[in-house]
C-alpha cells in the first residue's frame, strides 16, 4: 500500500496569494497532489515562479476571459492522461474543470459557479450541477474510481454553515442548490470530511472577507472531497486546514491508500 496525500484550495487569485507567499507555503505543505481553483489568470501570464515547483509538474486549466475563473494542479505522480474540461463549450470556455488520471483512480477538479449574481447565472450553476453528475457517472459506469474536489458554492445541510436560518434564500444554500448534492450522493458518492466527521458543529472553509467573519468563524464549508462509494474504503483521513491563510477559502485534504 503507498499513502497519498491530496489538497483542494480555492485561492481567489494564484498570483495574489503568490504574492503573500502563500502559493508557496501552500506547495511546501508537500501533498502529492495539490489542486487550486479561480487562479484568475491565464497560463501565459503566469511566470515559471508560480508554474514550477521542484518535485510537481503543473497542469492548468483557464477560462477564455482574462482574470476569471480557472483551475490547476500540481503533482508529484505523472498522470497517465490529462485533459480540459467536460466537452461541453459553454463550461468549459469558463475554465472549470480539469481531469488527472492515475490508472488507480481519476481526479476531477472543479471549480463550481457561483449563483449569486444573478438568476441566468445560478440557472448556468444547476446546469453545471447536472453536466458534473452525467460526466462522473460515465467515468465510473466505465469502470473508474473518481474523486472530485474542488469549490462547490454550496452548503449541504444546516451544519454546514454558522447562519443556515439567515441565508435559506441565498444561493449557497437553496433548497435546489442543495437538493443537487442530495441527488449527487445518492448516486453513490461520499462526502469524505463527513465520513470522519459526521456531526461535527463549527468546521468551515470559507469566511466573507467582511465584518471580521474569519476571525469569528462565521464561515461555510462549501469545498468538498467526494469519492465513490466503491471507493471509500481506500481514504483514510479528511480535514480542513482552517488556519492556513491567504484566501477566502482554506485548504482541505484527504489521504488515501493505493
Amino acid at each position: 500500500m503507498t499513502t497519498m496525500k491530496l489538497l483542494s484550495w480555492n485561492v481567489n487569485g494564484i498570483r495574489s496569494i503568490h504574492k503573500k507567499g502563500a502559493l508557496t507555503e501552500y506547495i511546501n505543505l508537500g501533498a502529492d497532489i495539490l489542486c487550486i481553483q479561480e487562479t484568475k489568470a491565464q497560463v501565459q501570464q503566469l511566470g515559471e515562479d508560480i508554474t514550477i515547483f521542484d518535485g510537481y509538474r503543473s497542469y492548468f486549466s483557464d477560462a477564455e476571459r482574462k482574470g476569471y475563473s480557472g483551475v490547476s494542479i500540481y503533482t508529484k505522480p505523472v498522470p497517465l492522461a490529462i485533459e480540459t474540461g467536460m466537452g461541453i463549450e459553454r463550461f468549459d470556455s469558463e475554465g472549470r474543470t480539469l481531469l488527472a488520471d492515475y490508472g488507480d483512480f481519476v481526479l476531477l477538479n472543479h471549480y463550481y459557479p457561483n449563483g449569486k449574481a444573478s438568476s441566468e447565472r445560478l440557472n448556468y450553476k444547476m446546469d453545471f450541477y447536472e453536466a458534473c453528475l452525467e460526466f462522473t457517472d460515465k467515468l465510473v459506469a466505465a469502470g473508474k474510481n473518481v474523486i472530485i474536489c474542488g469549490d462547490v458554492n454550496t452548503a449541504h445541510t444546516p451544519i454546514d454553515l454558522a447562519r443556515p436560518k439567515a441565508n435559506e434564500d441565498i444561493s449557497g444554500f437553496l433548497p435546489e442548490e442543495r437538493a443537487w448534492i442530495d441527488t449527487f450522493l445518492s448516486h453513490g458518492y461520499v462526502d469524505t470530511f463527513r465520513m470522519f466527521h459526521p456531526e461535527e458543529p463549527d468546521q468551515y472553509s470559507w469566511w466573507s472577507f467582511r465584518s471580521g467573519a474569519r476571525k469569528r468563524n462565521v464561515g461555510w464549508r462549501i469545498d468538498y472531497f467526494f469519492v465513490n462509494e466503491a471507493y471509500q474504503s481506500h481514504i483514510k483521513d479528511a480535514f480542513i486546514l482552517n488556519e492556513f491563510v491567504g484566501s477566502d477559502h482554506c485548504p482541505i485534504g484527504i489521504e488515501l491508500e493505493i
